[in-house]
């Protein structure tokens, strides 16, 4: 499905020639101290930010060489306390899906009437991740997406993203959970 490179990534002050290959069907658990820019990583990986100098690629081909478009549609970001859209878990999964021209699909456990505004951190991190699943993206990058779960909720989510590996994508996790690695069978790159 997706296999991520990075080379020689650098963003002052916070990395310096990073390189990073994500293989398909690869999961990797990033951990770091606070602030050492690990969202950072991810929002550049997603061509959100800007970098100082390297190079990424997903299966050989150059982020550059891609429309951001694109882009974002095979390498989907799911940002730490994503914003919900305005109206019902069900509109923001169909404005999503339009957007991507894929069939909206409901997410498990929400009340799809359920004003989105008025999510819990937990409700709106389970309608984050299954807006990143929508259209088939080639890989995941997650930032904290299950930091406000409780423990059965954030074993469904890690169900999902281990469906989704098996299925040959790639994904790129933050997190400071101490066990997720090991749950998930993932490798732990550091920042």
């Amino acid at each position: 499905m997706g296999s991520l490179e990075v080379r020689g990534l650098t963003r002052a002050p916070w990395w310096r020639d990073l390189d990073l290959a994500l293989k398909e069907g690869e999961i990797a658990v990033l951990r770091g101290p606070s602030g050492s820019g690990k969202t950072l990583l991810l929002r550049a990986l997603a061509d959100l930010d800007p970098v100082d100098a390297g190079e990424v690629s997903l299966d050989g081909r150059a982020r550059e060489a891609t429309p951001p478009p694109m882009w974002r549609r095979a390498v989907r970001y799911a940002q730490q306390g994503a914003p919900c859209l305005p109206g019902t878990v069900e509109e923001n999964v169909a404005a999503i899906a339009t957007l991507l021209n894929v069939s909206p699909t409901p997410v498990p456990a929400l009340d799809p009437r359920a004003d989105a505004s008025r999510l819990s951190g937990g409700e709106a991190q389970r309608l984050a991740l299954h807006r990143a699943l929508l259209g088939a993206p080639r890989v995941l990058l997650l930032d904290e997406v299950t930091a406000a779960l409780d423990r059965p909720a954030a074993e469904e989510a890690e169900a999902q993203v281990l469906a989704f590996a098996r299925e040959g994508g790639s994904v790129l996790w933050v997190s400071h959970d101490a066990g997720l690695a090991e749950r998930l069978g993932a490798r732990e790159v550091s920042l």
